[in-house]
């Protein structure tokens, strides 16, 4: 089960859309889906978890805890909404891409996949491009 939390003026559109792909690529990993938990706020929020969980004193776009066991995908993942719009911006790419992207890199933690050496970012970058090519709005 996926579940969507606000704690910014944002609102993301489509969460069913949004659901099913999460689902989709959780079983593209041969894994389970379980609890995920998106809650989405500004860089303040953001900042504070950073400094009393992991006390690091800067600003990210995303946070996830991991909850997942064995196959069973699962975790809150905490998404500052300000910090995706300024990327967005950076990388010259639309903010709904860069939501995406960020959105589905914490479900590919939570499935094994890790982003400390330049390896494991190309790698999680490869594969943040491949399930973002998941994604399809019905019409």
């Amino acid at each position: 089960m996926i579940t969507y939390n606000y704690e910014s003026d944002f609102q993301l559109e489509n969460e069913e859309v949004f659901s099913e792909w999460i689902e989709q690529v959780v079983l593209s990993e041969d894994k389970n889906l379980g609890e995920v938990n998106y809650i989405f706020c500004d860089d303040e929020y953001l900042h504070k978890i950073n400094v009393e969980y992991l006390d690091h004193d800067t600003l990210t776009d995303i946070i996830s805890f991991d909850y997942s066991e064995g196959n069973l995908v699962q975790g809150d993942i905490f998404i500052s909404v300000e910090r995706v719009a300024e990327n967005a911006t950076d990388f010259i790419v639309p903010f709904n891409e860069e939501l995406k992207r960020v959105m589905i890199h914490g479900v590919l933690h939570y499935c094994g996949y890790k982003d400390k050496s330049e390896n494991e970012k190309r790698i999680m970058r490869e594969k943040e491009d491949e399930k973002i090519k998941m994604f399809h709005v019905k019409h």
